[in-house]
Order: structure tokens, then C-alpha cells, then sequence
């Protein structure tokens, strides 16, 4: 029988052992959780361990949290963001919505708009990453520091969680705590009437007012690596948009890449230094000198492909030995590619299950490839390899990139199987710099994802399939798609966030089967709220950002669910609005660094000490407690 079946006695009740035992498991997990010595997964592992032992928690129901449907929700939504990240369409996305030469509350508008949107359909982490390096390159642009742009940001996407069923994980947790409570779950859209006035008055305070609160600090986004540019060179198709544009009219438009033409191939002979009036034609292969990161935009602008080195004449003839050693298997691939060459056919292999990968190699001085060219070096035949791209710092190459004769100190840009690459990398002695990634745009895919994506809610909204069957249907198609590589499926979830869960679920379980929940909700309505419903939900809700501000916001969800519970019997009032303010509470972690993923993710680039947040982060929570109160009570009768 559940808390909402049972209304509880109002006469005092005792201490029982198992109480007792829960509130100090709970007591000493949220004051490790406040340490911050340990991680949070290792903390709830260790709670849920200690139930286990003292007997709160049943041996055999120790890990079904790990089947609970909001963690496979959790963890097949981080899956479909990820082939959102991949394919570029968030890219896209940004590209089409943001204004260029807009001023700075107008530019602001739009990102901390974007961010917002993007987090209520997919993970709010993964939507604050892809627009992290966006908000630095236009803090420049508006003369402001990167934390001025960034910490608006963070929080903009923080409020855009809370607009649907898969926002954020603590939305998740709460419709499973009311389905465990015999009320079912809470549909796609049921935290859209209180979500999105919120989130929307939030960003808009956000951005026309709160930013100038934010402590203008030097960012340390400069302990990133630097590989300077590189000389890439870009086809144009036969019908696309920059042909019988000018070389002037092109560099237009991707100005804003920083990328620079800086030659032109016409029929296989080179031309340095084009006039800035000659016009593109189709099939033209232009020079490009960019640095890594804005390659994808300038690519992206016009549906540009990057140039493959492709097997020449001038390397077919040379012998096996001058070229470096591979193994059978490279052997085969290699035959198997340089088949595909001679028949004409330059697709990326769609039939191989390999992962194509993009690697940045720096060439070492005692490297075997030195003063050698991809031509001489056979890539594509011998390891089904592309040279994308060389970066030469100090001058401009003049040769073609398959002509050009390597030095040490180069850095390359290569595509290609992940374990060809590897294999490269350990015949050559290049060295592969640190994780970087690199996402070259594909439209095609990038439809796909969409679509997935899309579709995956349709279905959920609709209530055709329950949300963790309709999001792992969105998995499998990604997996068959391909929109995201068969080998990153379980690497792009989070799995600390994942044990979090799983772990605390039958934690919070144990609260509810002891009477713990039950008790501590008639204190707050006794003795904090003096029994009046709204303040006791004023009570929920604040105590519910508070927490979220000094530990995990999905750990708060899982605890402060079933006091809510036990509060809404206790009063004998409609649980859906404590759930609710629950929901609410745990999505506004906005004092701190250590309270949400995103806060902390800009700690560092936007320069911040801990005391930074609480300037802008105390107005905001508190405009969410006063827009989201009468909300609550008119959406949410009591």
C-alpha cells in the first residue's frame, strides 16, 4: 500500500530502527555528497550497499534500479543526442538561427533561446557543449568576456529542461515515482504549461538583464591545445550554391569561419593568390587556409566536401618496401579500397562496418613519412586513408596536398577506419594529439538524426509505446543508421549518472517501505508549513533548490519524491502539484558550480570561483519561485 493509499496518524510516532538507520544513511550520503571528496555514483553505490546490509532494502531488489524505465530513458536519450552531436545538425541548427551581426541583447536572445530549445529534447549537458564553442567565438564579436556569454548560456539550458518529460533526468524520476504511486506516468508535454513560462521568463531576464551581473573574468580556456591552421582544399559540387559566386563573394560568407582562400584548382592546375573576381565553377577545388574548428562552418555554408587524396599514377609504381609495413588485414582493406578506387567509385565505403574516424597526427622528426607525399606514401591503397588537411605553422604550402612533401613539425588531418588509423600511427611514429573532436557536417545524416529524434517523441507523445521502449526504438534505429558508430553506443552514456540513479531509486524506496518519508513529511507540514498546503508546497519547492544547489539535482529528486508524496497524503491534497514543485526544484541549480553538469562545465573556460554564481543565480531562483507558485496552484490544483 503506497502513502498516497495511507493517510498517517497525526499522533506523535517514535523512532523505529529502521528509520533511524535510513535518516543516517541519508544523513551521511548527502554530507559526502557536500564534501565532494567522492563521487556521486560511488556515494549512491555506497548508500545503496549500506540499505542492502542493515536490511532496508531487500537483496534481490538491490539492483532493479538499474531496469527502472526513467534510467533506460536517461541513458537512450544521451544515445539520440549524441547522433544529433555527430551528425551536425545542432550545427545546422545553430548556423540557421543565430544572427551575425546582430548586437549584443539581440545575440544573446538567440543562443540562450537556442540552448533552451535544444534541452528540452535532448540532454541539456550535450546541448550546452555543442554551443559552448559558438558563445566563445561571439564573446569576442559583442567585446565581452567568454563568461558573460557562458554562464547565461548554462543557465538558459538548465531552464529549457524543465519544458518536457525528457529534459532533464529529475523529470524522469519524478513521473517514475508517480507511477510507482499507482497515478501513472507524466506524459511528454505535462511540464510544458509551468515549465515554459518559467523557462521563458527566465531566459529573457537572462538575457536582456542578468548577464551584466556576471563577473567579467579572463577565461582559462587557454590550457586548450592551439594546432594553429590548415591548408585544406574544399570541391564544389556541380549544383551547389557557391557555384558563379566570386572568390570575394564566397569568402563573404564565411567570414564569420575565419577561413581564407588562399589558391584555386581548375583542371588540375593550381592558381595562387586567385583575384578575389573570379567566379566558382562546378568541380573547382578551392584552397582553404581555416583553423580546425571552423572548418565544419566554412563547410558547412555552401554543402562543401572536404577533398580526398585519391591514388595517383606518380606512387603506383613504386615498391612495397619504400612504403611502411602493414599487416594482413590493413592489406586487405587497402586492396579493397584501391578496388573501389579503379572502378571510380570515391564513396565512403557505406558497405564497411569499420568507424570512419577524423585524427589530428603531428609528424615527428624520425618519422618514416618525412619528405614524402600522400601520393608517395599510397594512403588510400595501402590503408584506406584520406589527407584532409596539413597545418604548417609559420608559412603557406604551394603544392597540392597529395604532392606535398611532409615535414616534422607538420600536423595532419586525416579520415579514415579507426584502426587502419591506428595502425598508421604506429608504422609512421606520428603522434595523435589529444582527444579532439572534429565533426565535419553531413546534411544526409543529420536529416536522420533529426528524424530519429523526432520521431522517437512522436511516438511517446502520442502514447503509442511507453517512453523507454519509444526512446530505445529511437537507439536502435540510430545503431542500424549508423548515426551514431556501432562502438560509441555505450561510451557516449553517462554511466555516473546512470548508477547514480539505479542506486538511489531503491534508496528512495526504502524511505517510503520504513515510514522515514512519512515522518519527515508530517515534520514539514507540521512544524515548517503549520498545515497549510501552500506553504507546505513553497516549502517543497524551496527545499527541493536548495538541495539541488549543494549535490546532485537527480540524487534530490530521487529523495525530496517521496516526501513529497508523503506530504500530499498527509494533507490529503492532490500529489501531482508536489511532484510537480519537486520537479521544478530540481531542475534550478543555479548557486553554485557543483549543482549541475552545466554549471560546472564553464567553470574553468569562463574563468569562474565558486561565489561567482550566486550574483545571477539568487535572482533567477528566486524569479522561478515566485513565476512558478500561482502556476503550480492554477495547473496544478491542490
Amino acid at each position: 500500500e503506497t502513502c498516497l493509499n495511507h493517510k498517517p496518524s497525526t499522533k506523535a510516532v517514535s523512532f523505529t530502527n529502521p528509520q533511524i538507520l535510513i535518516f543516517a544513511i541519508l544523513a551521511a550520503m548527502m554530507g559526502l555528497f557536500l564534501w565532494g571528496r567522492f563521487r556521486h555514483d560511488v556515494v549512491a553505490l555506497a548508500a545503496l550497499l549500506a540499505s542492502v546490509i542493515f536490511g532496508l532494502v531487500p537483496s534481490d531488489a538491490a539492483f532493479a534500479g538499474f531496469g527502472h524505465p526513467a534510467v533506460i530513458t536517461v541513458a537512450c536519450v544521451l544515445v539520440l543526442s549524441q547522433g544529433l552531436r555527430n551528425t551536425g545538425a545542432v550545427d545546422w541548427l545553430a548556423r540557421s538561427i543565430l544572427p551575425r551581426d546582430a548586437g549584443r541583447i539581440t545575440t544573446m536572445l538567440a543562443l540562450i533561446g537556442l540552448g533552451a530549445a535544444l534541452s528540452g529534447f535532448m540532454n541539456n549537458v550535450g546541448a550546452m557543449a555543442l554551443l559552448m564553442p559558438i558563445a566563445v567565438q561571439l564573446s569576442d564579436r559583442l567585446d565581452l568576456t567568454p563568461g558573460q556569454i557562458l554562464m547565461p548560456l548554462a543557465f538558459g539550458t538548465i531552464l529549457g529542461g524543465m519544458t518536457t518529460l525528457v529534459g532533464t533526468p529529475p523529470h524522469l524520476i519524478v513521473s517514475g515515482f508517480r507511477e510507482g504511486a499507482g497515478l501513472g506516468q507524466f506524459a511528454m508535454f505535462d511540464f510544458a504549461p509551468v515549465g515554459i513560462a518559467v523557462a521563458t521568463l527566465g531566459v529573457l531576464f537572462v538575457a536582456l538583464i542578468g548577464w551584466r551581473l556576471v563577473p567579467a573574468r579572463k577565461s582559462a580556456a587557454g590550457a586548450d591545445f592551439d594546432t594553429g591552421t590548415y591548408l585544406t582544399e574544399v570541391r564544389v559540387p556541380g549544383k551547389g550554391k557557391a557555384v558563379g559566386l566570386t572568390l570575394r563573394g564566397f569568402e563573404a560568407e564565411i567570414e564569420a569561419s575565419g577561413a581564407q582562400i588562399v589558391g584555386l584548382v581548375r583542371n588540375e592546375v593550381r592558381i595562387n593568390a586567385p583575384h578575389g573576381g573570379r567566379r566558382i565553377q562546378a568541380e573547382d577545388i578551392l584552397v582553404l587556409l581555416a583553423d580546425v574548428d571552423a572548418l565544419a562552418e566554412a563547410l558547412s555554408v555552401f554543402g562543401i566536401k572536404l577533398e580526398e587524396e585519391k591514388p595517383s599514377s606518380e606512387g603506383e609504381g613504386e615498391k612495397a618496401d619504400d612504403a611502411p609495413k602493414k599487416t594482413s588485414q590493413a592489406a586487405k582493406v587497402a586492396g579493397e579500397k584501391g578496388k573501389e578506387d579503379a572502378a571510380g567509385d570515391t564513396d565512403e565505403s557505406d558497405e564497411r562496418d569499420d568507424e570512419i574516424v577524423l585524427r589530428e597526427l603531428a609528424v615527428l622528426p624520425g618519422s618514416t613519412i618525412v619528405t614524402r607525399s600522400a601520393s608517395d606514401l599510397r594512403l588510400r591503397t595501402r590503408y584506406g586513408l584520406n589527407l584532409l588537411a596539413v597545418s604548417r605553422e609559420g608559412r603557406t604550402p604551394q603544392a597540392r596536398l597529395r604532392r606535398l612533401k611532409l615535414k616534422s613539425g607538420d600536423l595532419l588531418l586525416m579520415q579514415g577506419p579507426a584502426e587502419m588509423m591506428a595502425e598508421f600511427i604506429n608504422d609512421t611514429g606520428c603522434v595523435p594529439l589529444g582527444e579532439r573532436e572534429l565533426r565535419i557536417p553531413d546534411k544526409r545524416m543529420a536529416i536522420i538524426a533529426g528524424a530519429i529524434m523526432l520521431g522517437a517523441i512522436g511516438i511517446v507523445t502520442l502514447g503509442l509505446l511507453p517512453a523507454p521502449v519509444g526512446f530505445a526504438l529511437g537507439v536502435l534505429a540510430s545503431m542500424l543508421l549508423r548515426t551514431v558508430p556501432l562502438r560509441k553506443i555505450y561510451t557516449t552514456i553517462d554511466w555516473p549518472i546512470i548508477v547514480l540513479l539505479a542506486a538511489l531509486i531503491p534508496v528512495a524506496g526504502a524511505m517510503q517501505t520504513t515510514g522515514a518519508a512519512d515522518l519527515l513529511a508530517r515534520f514539514l507540514v507540521g512544524a515548517v508549513a503549520q498545515g497549510n498546503p501552500v506553504a507546505a508546497l513553497a516549502v517543497v519547492l524551496i527545499t527541493t533548490m536548495f538541495l539541488s544547489d549543494v549535490m546532485n539535482n537527480a540524487a534530490t529528486a530521487a529523495i525530496l519524491c517521496p516526501i513529497a508524496l508523503g506530504i500530499a497524503a498527509t494533507l490529503g491534497v492532490n500529489p501531482d502539484s508536489f511532484l510537480m514543485a519537486v520537479a521544478i526544484g530540481a531542475s534550478c541549480a543555479f548557486l553554485t558550480p557543483i549543482g549541475h553538469q552545466n554549471n560546472t562545465l564553464i567553470l574553468g573556460p569562463g574563468g569562474f570561483r565558486f561565489g561567482d554564481y550566486w550574483r545571477l543565480g539568487l535572482l533567477v531562483e528566486v524569479l522561478v519561485v515566485v513565476v512558478s507558485m500561482p502556476l503550480l496552484l492554477i495547473v496544478w490544483p491542490l
